[in-house]
């Protein structure tokens, strides 16, 4: 099984939850400093400059109420401008403009006031309906300007037609208000790094289990079912891991259940084929004697004879083949390896059978391996009896070296070839392709279906185990048991091609090319 690499590049890092979850605390912690700092500013803003506004009109009430006392209506040009000085001086040398019907008069003779006193604020003044301020914008700077109604001291509230503004600087509230801002702005750094850290840390807490569980997932997707995950609290994550460990002690229990009653059927296949050896054999004998006397018998007697004869080895066929693959299914097959000819294998195996002149071989001399020659001939004897069976001639095998340290066994016929369906199948045991495409029964070279017996092993009769659908599946774990594999392919202008293929190392190796060296 290709074990699939934990590592998905930086795709999955940036994706991954911990950046997800880092991103997500950050911008959070980012809005909520932003959000913050605005209305902080807004608060801290709005609150200096009622303070100031207030005291700018309280300040200009109390020193006219003052200053007004002491002053005659009407006034002339000069006593307008002192009364415009006196409030000032009271005033911290604000400037403060008095104005009475066409008169007015400044407190600096050379302050620019017109620009900073609207005709909005005159108007509202002038309505005397009390004390009335307005923040204004003069040459990009700003300034508070505060006006008020003088009214008489008799007790009738009315204008008396004189009118006072004074004009504060908001300079120094626009600098504290600023510096504010830059102090929380230069906060939001530290705050950020802060969130950084602490989503590290609730990252770190949450993904610790999720990473246990997703590794003891993988272990158990790799076969190890006795992988669990430790469980810690009452959470949803807890909820989870208890849950894996459920699921992962079902998988467990149903896996040695399904392992202790496939390693009975084994026995039960095995057992029984073993049983059937000593009575087939005695069959087989009784068969075999009819057979010979056939020639004697009635007709149908001697047909009937022919069909058990014929029926009677392939029972045998099959017995074989359930035994071979039990010994696989039990692990006791062990290689009989000696260096051995390949070329002489595969012509020993054609000849045996007598398929020496139904097929062309094209085999290269002198390639050499370390074999178990018995189990080659299995596996050449199932590829081609299937090839004679559903293909059609010529029915080519070749033995080849390709230089890169592998050895291969090619068999391929010119029939209709295999469906994809059959391909993915082919393998199977007891998969029977459609009948339709079986042609004849192969023969032996005597013209009589070959009966196979035990020279070959298990699914080397001529028929390649025909009937059981156990042939092809006995020869592949015959390639494995080497190390090697069959691969099953098309040719490009119709048939099956079947390769053995016997892996490079130290045991293959070509004695033709040793000598050319």
């Amino acid at each position: 099984m290709k074990r699939r690499s934990a590592w998905r590049g930086p795709r999955r890092f940036a994706g991954g939850l911990r950046v997800r979850l880092v991103v997500t605390f950050v911008l959070v912690a980012l809005l909520s400093a932003v959000t913050a700092t605005a209305l902080a500013y807004r608060d801290a803003r709005t609150a200096v400059l009622q303070r100031t506004q207030n005291t700018a009109v309280n300040d200009l009430r109390e020193r006219v109420a003052v200053v007004a006392a002491g002053f005659d209506l009407p006034p002339d040009q000069r006593s307008l401008s002192r009364f415009a000085a006196e409030v000032s001086e009271g005033l911290g040398a604000r400037i403060v403009v008095a104005r009475h019907e066409d008169l007015s008069a400044v407190s600096d003779a050379y302050a620019d006031t017109e620009g900073r006193i609207t005709a909005e604020l005159r108007a509202a003044v002038r309505a005397g309906e009390g004390s009335r301020f307005q923040r204004v914008e003069w040459r990009g700077e700003p300034y508070l300007v505060v006006g008020t109604p003088v009214t008489y001291a008799d007790g009738d509230r009315r204008t008396s037609g004189l009118e006072v503004f004074a004009i504060t600087d908001l300079r120094a509230e626009r600098d504290d208000t600023a510096a504010l801002l830059d102090s929380v702005q230069e906060g939001i750094v530290p705050v950020v790094v802060v969130a950084a850290l602490l989503a590290l840390l609730a990252a770190g807490t949450v993904l610790r289990p999720v990473r246990k569980l997703g590794r003891a997932t993988r272990e158990l997707a790799a076969g190890d079912l006795g992988s669990r995950v430790a469980v810690r609290g009452h959470d949803e994550l807890a909820d989870l891991a208890r849950t894996f460990n459920e699921t992962a002690d079902a998988l467990q229990s149903s896996d040695a259940e399904l392992r202790a009653q496939e390693a009975k059927a084994r026995r039960f296949v095995a057992d029984v084929s073993h049983e059937l050896r000593t009575p087939l054999a005695a069959m087989a004998m009784v068969a075999t004697v009819l057979e010979e006397d056939a020639d004697q018998l009635p007709p149908d007697a001697a047909q009937a004879a022919r069909a058990v004869g014929a029926e009677t080895a392939r029972l045998s066929r099959l017995v074989e083949d359930l035994m071979e693959i039990s010994r696989f299914d039990a692990g006791a097959v062990r290689l009989n390896a000696s260096e051995t000819d390949l070329a002489d294998t595969v012509r020993a195996s054609l000849a045996l059978r007598g398929w020496t002149d139904r097929v062309t071989a094209e085999l290269a001399e002198g390639v050499r391996a370390v074999v178990d020659r018995r189990r080659i001939d299995v596996i050449v004897s199932n590829l081609v009896g299937n090839a004679l069976r559903h293909g059609a001639p010529p029915v080519t095998v070749t033995l080849a070296a390709p230089g890169d340290g592998r050895v291969t066994v090619e068999v391929a016929d010119r029939g209709p070839g295999l469906a994809p369906e059959v391909r993915e199948r082919v393998f199977d045991r007891f998969y029977k392709a459609d009948e339709a495409r079986t042609r004849t029964p192969v023969t032996g070279g005597d013209g009589q279906a070959g009966r196979g017996g035990r020279s070959g092993g298990p699914g080397a009769g001529p028929d390649g185990g025909q009937g059981s659908g156990l042939g092809m599946a006995i020869a592949r774990e015959n390639a494995r048991l080497h190390g090697g594999t069959i691969e099953v392919g098309q040719r490009p202008g119709g048939g099956a091609v079947f390769t053995l293929v016997l892996p490079p190392g130290p045991t293959l190796r070509s004695t033709g090319e040793e000598e050319e060296r």
